[in-house]
């Protein structure tokens, strides 16, 4: 399974999608899982449910400054826009709100997250959104050569 599905079916198994991402590259990280998991957490909905940076680049984010802790920091933010741009070329924002709006869902900012049915999974644009994340991620990390098979 390559770390895209991964990414995907974390999120189909009741994750956040800044979660889904960062377990998606877990085995690579050298990190506890409880920790990636707590670490992730806040960053779902786009924030707290603020609908800002969608959880799955914000996720990205975190995979990236841990596979690469020695990074300058200009060059990490480099990654992290390039990161970014990539995610935004193919989904045609970086906005959880957005994104939502995109499918025809609500945005809303109530901080009580919605009860994971099956309808909520067949509405969500997040599965796919994840896959995309996951997938430029690390061809991304590849590419630096920090991943292997």
């Amino acid at each position: 399974m390559t770390r895209a599905e991964r990414a995907k079916n974390n999120f189909l198994s009741g994750y956040n999608c800044a979660q889904s991402v960062v377990l998606a590259f877990a085995d690579d990280l050298g990190v506890p899982q409880e920790a990636l998991l707590a670490a992730a957490l806040p960053l779902g909905g786009g924030l707290g449910r603020l609908r800002l940076t969608c959880g799955a680049v914000s996720g990205g984010a975190i995979v990236l400054g841990l596979l690469f802790p020695t990074m300058p920091k200009q060059e990490m933010y480099e990654c992290v826009q390039e990161f970014a741009r990539a995610f935004e070329e193919r989904n045609k924002s970086i906005c959880c709100g957005d994104l939502l709006r995109a499918a025809g869902l609500p945005a809303d900012t109530v901080p009580h997250p919605e009860e994971r049915t099956e309808e909520y999974y067949r509405r969500r644009p997040c599965p796919a959104l994840l896959f995309d994340a996951a997938e430029i991620l690390e061809q991304m990390c590849r590419a630096r050569g920090r991943l292997s098979d």
